[in-house]
């Protein structure tokens, strides 16, 4: 996908990325997954974003330019990755939560072990990332660069009527916006709880 159509709102982008694949290859191989469950954050005006509270070191990439990855620590043991949207200066993301493996089924499952069948294996946030070997260092990295090892592949449109809203999961401000996006009958997708976790601010 192109930085131009990276650069929208977060909650336009969040039911675009439904359906499209972000793809990781590394020394060990590449692993494909379709994107089945994000959310939206703003920036300024959105109480449960990272950049809320304004700009700093940790939450730069949100602030764009669009088409970058903000990958961030949390609770000392998992990171968690979102793809940036809006324009350059305008903060914005969408978060990774769920995605069904595409291509590169046997080190996904090498990656998470545990899971109880191949539609679980990238459903969560921190195990998404874990899926497709991200950490820190791919903070910032550019998607939309050709030669990039994350790349962000456009897919077929997701019906409309497939298309489901809610609140987001965890947060603490805002619970009630309904920014949560997911694909219908996707086995990826996470279980809803009111009231869960805060969700997780950056470690430093």
């Amino acid at each position: 996908m192109t930085r131009d159509e990276l650069a929208i709102d977060p909650v336009d982008l969040a039911q675009r990325l439904l359906g499209c694949c972000l793809e990781s290859r590394g020394p060990h191989g590449a692993v494909r997954l379709r994107l089945a469950e994000v959310e939206a954050y703003r920036g300024l005006d959105d109480p449960a974003s990272h950049c809320y509270r304004g700009r700093t070191p940790r939450n730069e990439v949100m602030w764009g330019p669009a088409g970058h990855l903000y990958v961030y620590f949390v609770y000392g043991m998992h990171f968690c990755a979102n793809i940036v949207g809006l324009t350059d200066g305008q903060p914005g993301a969408v978060l990774l939560r769920a995605g069904e493996v595409v291509t590169g089924h046997e080190l996904a499952r090498s990656r998470r072990p545990t899971a109880r069948g191949n539609g679980t294996v990238a459903k969560g946030p921190a195990v998404l990332t874990s899926v497709l070997g991200l950490d820190r260092a791919h903070n910032g990295i550019d998607l939309t660069d050709p030669e990039s090892p994350i790349r962000l592949l456009d897919g077929p449109a997701v019906p409309e009527a497939r298309i489901r809203t809610g609140p987001r999961v965890g947060v603490a401000a805002a619970v009630d916006i309904p920014w949560r996006f997911w694909i219908d009958g996707s086995p990826a997708v996470s279980t809803y709880r009111r009231g869960g976790r805060v969700r997780p601010r950056p470690d430093n």
